[in-house]
């Protein structure tokens, strides 16, 4: 090989070398994980006689037993629902917010703009673990200002940790902690619209309202599906909140949200083939809602850009 043609090759080789160790920590810490989970959720444990001795509990192939089995269970199922109930409140009210706060900080007349977007970013900063932690406290009685106020004033306290009450309390801290990461996200792009489209709508008499609803909402269209595509995903996989708020209140049990039902399965019960079969219906779950919604925003996409 001569050197022209050893340059050459390495020139060729070099994108390769620099995609090289993340292709190596991707398929070690996200692909094999998943491979090993879904391999393990057509296995099962086998035990014969009394489960005494050696070679009475050994691991054979299942089939689609334990996807049988996840598919049926109540628990898994109204975990499924609460999670549903749980989005329908959190999704649109996160995305609303962000979507006014991040329309009020790209006005003229906002004041203190970085101090303020600034704040409406931090409480994303805040671990999820620490942002339950802290509302669930502020949720107790005996223990929150709030409860204490309440009771000066002589006004009813209501107990946001039981029944109805929970979805909203739940609700709030994943809504206190995702609005600023969608904000900044619609923020920025509306910061990429060309000050000219602004102009001419001006001259043609545009309303600041008017222009917020016919120019700025339709050209930060693809924020609000990345947003709300992000939104989804997290919903579906919503973990912490509850499970932090578990020791605090009877209401929530230990199969509240579908990873709930994974996590017991799998140490609670030291069941991890079921759970692992659980585990993948909610992959599954999430790639069809995702790629189905990002299916239909592209389908829109192009009949409004056909017009």
């Amino acid at each position: 090989m001569t050197s022209t043609s050893r340059k050459a090759y390495g020139v060729k080789g070099a994108p390769y070398a620099f995609l090289l160790p993340a292709t190596v920590l991707f398929l070690l810490f996200f692909a094999l994980p998943i491979g090993y989970a879904v391999w393990l959720s057509f296995r099962k444990v086998k035990v014969s006689g009394l489960g005494l001795g050696a070679g009475a509990r050994r691991e054979v192939w299942a089939g689609l037993e334990n996807y049988t089995d996840a598919l049926t269970d109540d628990e898994l199922v109204a975990g499924a629902l609460r999670v549903l109930g749980y989005g329908c409140i959190v999704v649109p009210v996160m995305l609303g917010l962000a979507l006014l706060f991040a329309l009020m900080l790209d006005s003229e007349k906002v004041r203190l703009a970085p101090v303020t977007r600034l704040a409406i970013f931090l409480p994303y900063a805040i671990p999820g673990v620490v942002a339950a932690l802290l509302w669930g406290f502020l949720y107790l009685p005996d223990v929150s200002p709030f409860y204490f106020v309440l009771e000066k004033l002589g006004l009813p306290q209501p107990d946001l940790l039981d029944g109805g009450p929970l979805y909203l309390a739940l609700s709030n801290i994943a809504v206190w902690g995702g609005t600023g990461f969608n904000m900044i996200v619609i923020y920025t792009s509306l910061q990429a619209i060309p000050t000219e489209v602004y102009e001419a709508a001006r001259l043609d008499g545009a309303t600041p309202l008017q222009i917020a609803l016919r120019i700025k909402i339709p050209m930060v269209a693809p924020s609000l599906v990345l947003t709300f595509f992000f939104s989804i995903i997290a919903t579906l996989q919503v973990f912490n909140e509850p499970t932090t708020l578990k020791p605090l209140t009877n209401s929530v049990s230990t199969t509240w949200s579908p990873l709930m039902k994974v996590y017991q399965d799998a140490f609670g019960k030291g069941d991890i083939y079921a759970a692992a079969a659980q585990a993948t219906i909610i992959a599954l779950a999430t790639l069809l809602l995702s790629f189905g919604f990002l299916r239909a925003a592209n389908r829109r996409n192009k009949q409004e850009a056909s017009r």
